[in-house]
Parts: structure tokens; C-alpha cells; sequence
């Protein structure tokens, strides 16, 4: 990562790709990868998500499989691993709170915060995906590539949706309306 290639906005620095890359999810040709990307690691939580997700989780369960609802009665949803807190993942593939809905792997806390059960939509880095913030004396906010995602580039090119407003909910709940505006005025939109 060059320097170059940051932007400032206060204190956060981000990556230009995330505002010049065009991006918008295809759900239906990509499935889902993003829940279901083979790691060791699942979905990047912070520590007070643990505390939002354990009150929120008898509704998220509610459409899980059984597989992953015994893991989570058994070993929990989350695990620690390098001092960062971590969804666990199945077989190294599947976050624990994955479900399908045809074939298309989705996310059973955001089913139950669109059926209105919850008010908590999902873990941040989900959320913001593909936008991943690393720390280094401060955010730094980077695109993450897989080739999974080409669907979602064409996508954006097709429909002239840059990253940075695909995204736009998710920065909003991170940083604000107001961050979000100044980085938008920073980038000149």
C-alpha cells in the first residue's frame, strides 16, 4: 500500500481503489462467497459485537442449520485468535451463522434484523465487505479482492456504482454521515 494511494478524511486513510473501483454484489451468481470464503478465520468481529450478538442470537439461530446452531450450543460463535476477536468458521469454509436460501449462502443475523426481529444488522466487517479496515495508528480502509467478487465489479461497471456508495450505509454506520459527506466532498462527488 503506497502512501499515494490514501486519501485522508480526519483521521481515517483510504485506499483510492475503494473510491474509483466500481462494485455492486450479485447475489445470485457470486452465492454468497463472502460467507462461505475458505479460511481458518471467520468474520472479523469488535469486541462489543460479542455483547450485541449474544443478545440477539436466540432469533439468529432461528434459521440456521442445525450443524451450526449445535456449534454455536456446543463451542460458541466466536473464538480469539492473535488477541482479535473472530466469528468461528465451519470446516475452515462456512461462517457459523450461515444459512442457505436456495443456494445462496446468507447471513442469519441480517435475516433476522430484516424480519424485524432485532435491531442489530450484522457485524461491521461484514457489512462493510469488501472494504476491510486494517490499524495502523488509525483506520486505514482497503478493498479486499477475490475473484468471487468479479460479478459484483461487472455489476458496478454495468450500473456506474462506485464502491465507495455501494457502501455507503455501512461507512455511514461506522464513521457517520457527516465523515461520510466530507469524504464525498474529498473525493470531489
Amino acid at each position: 500500500m503506497f502512501v499515494s494511494n490514501l486519501i485522508p478524511v480526519d483521521e481515517i486513510l483510504i485506499n483510492s481503489e475503494i473510491a474509483e473501483t466500481r462494485f455492486s454484489c450479485e447475489l445470485q451468481k457470486c452465492k454468497g462467497a463472502c460467507c462461505t470464503l475458505e479460511s481458518q478465520y471467520g468474520a472479523p468481529l469488535l469486541p462489543d459485537e460479542i455483547a450485541q450478538i449474544k443478545e440477539i442470537l436466540p432469533s439468529a439461530k432461528e434459521y440456521l442449520p442445525k450443524e451450526h446452531s449445535e456449534v454455536i450450543d456446543e463451542k460458541g460463535f466466536y473464538e480469539i485468535k492473535h488477541n482479535e476477536f473472530f466469528t468461528k468458521s465451519l470446516n475452515n469454509r462456512a461462517c457459523v451463522f450461515v444459512f442457505y436460501e436456495n443456494d445462496v449462502a446468507k447471513c442469519s443475523i441480517e435475516k433476522a434484523f430484516l424480519d424485524g426481529k432485532i435491531n442489530f444488522k450484522k457485524p461491521i466487517s461484514c457489512h462493510l465487505f469488501p472494504i476491510r479496515v486494517s490499524k495502523f495508528g488509525g483506520d486505514v480502509l482497503r478493498m479486499e479482492h477475490f475473484h468471487q467478487c468479479l460479478p459484483a465489479i461487472d455489476n458496478g461497471i454495468k450500473n456506474d456504482i462506485k464502491l465507495v456508495d455501494f457502501c455507503r450505509e455501512s461507512l455511514q454506520r461506522l464513521y457517520g454521515k457527516k465523515w461520510y459527506l466530507k469524504l464525498k466532498e474529498t473525493l470531489g462527488k
